[in-house]
């Protein structure tokens, strides 16, 4: 019975200086918390994406090449407005041009006029598949509708001779491109197009994608590519590339 009074006097010598050093002692959270030393360095910012856009547009058709400018604005994540001016040259399906073999010199027989068009285009873009395809492929449906010039310039200036055996005969003399524009005149008219595209890439600053558009661009009264035959439908199917930054 002496040995139970002795294990307990143990037990409290080795229990006791560990519980008097908790108590004295807490234990604390070993996380460390980072503050910073000048509150006003820290600011709270929000992402606000590009809204605004302007570039340029390369347009190719069957008439050949073309240039354009635009300016986009977006209204929200699907839907944008803009506004575009393209210049593109206007050939007759019949026309064919020949190249001279001595002089290097190309000449389209019949033709009277050089023709050029300046469609410019008010409309809207709506952004397709929004929520089911990432933003790197930014496919859309657009339409618009506005006012297009028609430059006619002629090409060619005629020159009749008498024959002798009787008749006449008729000389065309190719006129030079740059001395034809001062004799140009503007006619107007109306016209629209429809299209579908897509953007490629994230909008970190610039604007890039291609489409396809078709213009519509009537004009009743028609004007003279060859000689005898008049034009009364401008437009057609043209591909176009963007090449833009976002403002």
């Amino acid at each position: 019975m002496k040995r139970f009074p002795n294990f307990i006097a143990t037990v409290a010598l080795v229990f006791l200086p560990a519980l008097s050093s908790a108590q004295e002692y807490p234990r604390r959270d070993s996380t460390l918390v980072f503050t910073a030393s000048n509150p006003a360095l820290l600011q709270k910012t929000t992402y606000e994406p590009y809204r605004n856009a302007w570039g340029l547009d390369v347009l190719l058709s069957n008439n050949g090449f073309g240039a354009g400018l635009f300016y986009r604005h977006e209204f929200s994540d699907v839907l944008a407005g803009f506004v575009q001016l393209a210049i593109s040259d206007v050939k007759d399906d019949n026309e064919v041009e020949y190249i001279d073999p001595y002089y290097g010199t190309s000449y389209t027989p019949g033709k009277v006029n050089r023709l050029m068009l300046f469609p410019i285009s008010v409309g809207m873009q709506y952004r397709l598949f929004k929520e089911t395809i990432v933003d790197n492929f930014r496919p859309y449906l657009s339409a618009g509708i506005g006012p297009s010039m028609i430059m006619v310039a002629p090409y060619s200036r005629s020159t009749t001779y008498n024959l002798t055996e009787g008749g006449t005969y008729t000389q065309y003399e190719q006129i030079d491109f740059f001395d034809s524009l001062k004799k140009a005149q503007m006619k107007y008219t109306l016209g629209a197009y429809i299209g579908a595209g897509a953007y490629f890439g994230a909008n970190t600053g610039t604007l890039t994608g291609i489409s396809i558009r078709y213009y519509y661009i009537p004009y009743l009264p028609g004007v003279e590519s060859l000689q005898n035959v008049k034009i009364t439908r401008f437009g057609g199917f043209y591909i176009t590339v963007n090449l833009g930054s976002l403002i």
